[in-house]
């Protein structure tokens, strides 16, 4: 299986609703001191290509190999359209680079 590498979102009350109402919430995983992170997979590609499009962001491929530092507005879209579509797949990343 090709490697793939989260971006995590992290999840607030406003967003966990959100998660509740589209019946994901199992989706959202306890990550520490009650907090959430709602982790979208990308492939190699998508991590690849969105190190390049946002300066600054990286993937840390030492321990979580999750990508990291990405805008809030791009991370903003992707919970929405994980709402939307109901995944936390590929496709959603890709979907929501189409629109950045």
């Amino acid at each position: 299986m090709a490697e793939r590498y989260p971006i995590n979102i992290w999840i607030n009350e406003e967003r966990f609703a959100k998660l509740q109402a589209a019946g994901l919430s199992d989706m959202a995983k306890e990550a520490f001191a009650g907090l959430k992170v709602l982790s979208v997979m990308t492939t190699e590609t998508q991590k690849d290509e969105l190190i390049k499009r946002f300066p600054g962001s990286k993937c840390d491929t030492a321990t979580t190999k999750t990508v990291e530092l990405l805008p809030r507005v791009f991370k903003d879209k992707l919970f929405d359209l994980v709402i939307q579509h109901k995944s936390v797949e590929p496709d959603v990343v890709e979907k929501a680079m189409a629109i950045s």
